[in-house]
């Protein structure tokens, strides 16, 4: 049948030097009681002895991003060498479990003020990149205003429209008479400006 232990947290430094502490629970069943006895005096002593040297091992030949990406990839690690160095005492290390990682405060708050740094970093950018969008868009539509006078005379009433719509008050809306020229708009004819008489 099959047997579980808690692996007391280990103490380790990464590859890139970073103190973690990583507690873990294995699954393991014997396979060969005959060996278990003979070729070992404690079989459920040394295995739990071997899986925290075992521990350290493999989590302390990698960098800390590695161990927390990719957690899978370790655990499998960790019972395949756990597996084949208890093969010779009969016993099978079904699967193991990591229950934790524990950092330290201080990296714990520094890894937390380098991801805010990254989110606001990539928020400027997208901010940045509308902006840059906004401003290509209006270039266009000058563009497209400039050749056709109607249709900056459109978005005059537009806006007129919109700015009635939003507000129940009056409104004094200044207009160059330049612009608007001498067009009809609705039956009233816009003169051009004339100069005083002299």
């Amino acid at each position: 049948r099959t047997v579980s232990f808690d692996v007391p947290p280990q103490q380790m430094l990464s590859k890139d030097s970073v103190p973690v502490h990583v507690d873990a629970v294995v699954y393991y069943r014997i396979f060969d009681p005959i060996i278990s006895i003979t070729n070992v005096v404690d079989v459920k002593r040394a295995t739990k002895l071997l899986a925290q040297t075992t521990l350290r091992t493999v989590l302390g030949g990698h960098t800390l991003a590695e161990i927390l990406s990719h957690r899978d990839v370790m655990q499998q690690q960790f019972q395949q060498y756990l597996d084949t160095a208890t093969d010779a005492w009969g016993v099978k290390v079904e699967r193991v479990e990591f229950k934790d990682v524990r950092l330290p405060q201080t990296m714990q708050r520094a890894m937390a003020a380098e991801a805010e740094a990254a989110r606001e970093a990539r928020a400027k950018v997208v901010a940045a990149q509308g902006e840059l969008n906004s401003a290509r868009a209006l270039k266009e539509a000058a563009e497209v205003m400039s050749r056709s006078p109607t249709a900056l005379k459109l978005r005059y009433l537009q806006t007129l429209n919109v700015i009635a719509a939003e507000r129940g008050s009056t409104i004094i809306f200044p207009m160059a008479m330049d612009i608007m020229g001498t067009q009809d708009f609705g039956g009233f004819a816009l003169p051009h400006s004339r100069a005083p008489p002299t």
